[in-house]
């Protein structure tokens, strides 16, 4: 009886620290990918770029002359990365913060300069066990300008007093095929 205790506690005791270490890796993974892309700009290298990066990824912003969208390649952002990177320039990064849910995840981050910034919302894409930046959308500010907006303390942009509608079951519908929405 004793040892059929034990061997409950420790086969909860092994199941507890698993789930916390898939959620954990789930962060380390995303936060690895970002401090590549991070690391990479801050020193000018050009592997921890790629391997922060999908190979097809595109970095967007709108210029701010023509109002046009403006598309970079991610090859040509990581050719023409300055040697020894923006901390040769006095730059410096930070990682403001990040979310996920499933295969897909969004981080904010800022490229500190002299006297502006970037500041990048990296969408980010989960392929296999890695993470990979599949889009850099982009932004020129100046250094005091604060990132706006919060999911977590956003209240619903419209509400209604409509009663709810009582749904039917759907345990025995098949499921639609996934169309990406």
């Amino acid at each position: 009886m004793r040892i059929s205790k034990l061997l409950l506690h420790s086969f909860c005791l092994l199941l507890c620290l698993s789930f916390s270490v898939k959620a954990q890796s789930e962060d380390d993974a995303i936060k690895t990918c970002v401090n590549n892309y991070l690391d990479g700009v801050l020193k000018g290298d050009a592997a921890r770029l790629n391997l922060a990066f999908h190979p097809t990824a595109m970095l967007r912003t709108v210029n701010t002359n023509t109002g046009a969208l403006q598309d970079i390649p991610v090859a040509k952002f990581i050719a023409t990365t300055p040697a020894g990177g923006i901390e040769t320039k006095g730059g410096s990064t930070k990682l403001v913060g990040y979310s996920y849910i499933g295969v897909s995840a969004l981080a904010t981050v800022e490229l500190r300069f002299g006297d502006f910034k970037y500041v990048d919302l990296l969408s980010m894409l989960k392929f296999g066990n890695d993470w990979k930046i599949v889009s850099r959308v982009f932004s020129r500010t100046d250094l005091d300008t604060q990132v706006k907006g919060t999911a977590a303390s956003a209240s619903p942009v419209a509400t209604t007093n409509k009663p709810a509608v009582k749904k039917s079951s759907s345990a025995n519908v098949k499921p639609k095929a996934d169309d990406g929405w």
